[in-house]
């Protein structure tokens, strides 16, 4: 296993990236823009399937591609993470979206679709995960304060009234009515939820019990399919709270999430500000794997600790030919830095450090068909 890169260096290079990000930003992708195509491009009918909290990122990089090989004919089915996986792992799909990275045994199984290599997974879309609620009155321009133990004890139906002594010892300002809470969570098995209820076990072990996985662990509150579910369901309801993926919030309230002494407005450069005081690690099960380690306890000033870390799951060799040289190519674009703006842009998501891009760079490099 390659050592972690330590987390001053990564802040810094965090840091240079988001800069960099920042000012390259121009106009997004014209769709009326007419396309070019050359001797090098894509043509044919290639899918994915995974993550929903990637899909806006995946449009984006669907018509960003497709500029320069109009023939490529892509779709992507959000089915969640867990179905994505196993989709990809049927060889019915060129790639997968997952929000959790590929266990010891999918790695394994693997092997059955990637011409007997190993599967890899790298990192594409870092974006904080909203705590997102639907209060008539507190929303807009209002932003209710939570830290992680009133958090944690919502989500575990311990504290069910919106105007409980808790949330008010944290929101002094705000008139809270008296109204039930609502808590809504992902039905489906989903590596949004796996990020989310990390963060809880992480920074309030003492109020949350629960074991991490993408299943939702309790009977607290209703369950919505994917992420445009779960924001459907919030918005529909007074009185409801629930996590979703930032890009989709919409017009909904989002919690300011108490870091050291202060609390924290969830943003993209918040974000990445955690992701700097994190570790960067590849797992030894697969030579192409890159798998960050986030740190959902940083105490640094004007991180977010709820941060979701969002990969692309792909063969490093495939049987066609035509399908390697798309995988190559695609992925390609996704973690180029024209593919980190369009995302960007489209979401709202956090770009790739240099160090984690030039790792990611070199696995994607690597795809080529079977033979070669």
């Amino acid at each position: 296993m390659h050592p972690k890169v330590p987390r001053r260096l990564l802040a810094a290079l965090c840091a240079t990236a988001m800069a960099a990000a920042l000012a390259a930003c121009g106009d997004n992708v014209d769709p009326n823009e007419t396309p070019t195509r050359d001797a090098s491009s894509i043509a044919g009918s290639f899918a994915g399937a995974g993550a929903s909290s990637q899909q806006s990122a995946v449009e984006a990089w669907i018509a960003g591609f497709q500029k320069k090989n109009p023939d490529a004919k892509i779709s992507y089915n959000p089915s969640g993470s867990g179905a994505g996986v196993t989709t990809f792992l049927t060889g019915a799909t060129v790639w997968a979206g997952s929000d959790r990275p590929l266990s010891d045994d999918q790695v394994k199984e693997s092997t059955q679709v990637c011409a007997g290599k190993e599967a890899f997974d790298v990192p594409v879309y870092i974006s904080p995960l909203a705590v997102v609620y639907h209060v008539e009155g507190l929303e807009g321009d209002t932003h209710i304060r939570m830290d992680v133990s009133v958090l944690a004890r919502i989500f575990d139906g311990k504290i069910t009234n919106w105007n409980d002594r808790a949330i008010a010892a944290l929101n002094p300002d705000l008139k809270l009515p008296d109204l039930p809470i609502t808590v809504v969570h992902r039905s489906d098995k989903s590596g949004t939820t796996l990020n989310f209820v990390e963060y809880l076990k992480a920074a309030a072990p003492k109020e949350w019990k629960y074991a991490t996985e993408e299943n939702w662990p309790n009977d607290v509150g209703q369950g919505a399919k994917g992420t445009s579910g779960v924001i459907s369901t919030i918005d529909q309801a007074n009185g409801t709270i629930g996590y979703a993926d930032f890009s989709q919030v919409g017009d909904l309230g989002t919690v300011d999430i108490k870091v050291g002494d202060s609390y924290t407005r969830i943003s993209a450069e918040a974000a990445s500000l955690a992701v700097a005081d994190s570790t960067l690690e590849e797992e030894s099960a697969g030579s192409n794997r890159v798998v960050l380690d986030i740190n959902h306890t940083t105490t640094t000033e004007g991180a977010y600790p709820i941060v979701l870390v969002s990969y692309d799951i792909a063969c490093p060799v495939y049987a066609d030919a035509d399908t390697a040289r798309f995988a190559k190519a695609f992925l390609g674009y996704v973690v180029s830095d024209d593919g980190q703006e369009q995302a960007m842009r489209a979401t709202g998501s956090a770009p790739l450090p240099d160090n984690i891009a030039s790792l990611v760079q070199a696995s994607v490099s690597k795809i080529a068909p079977e033979g070669e």
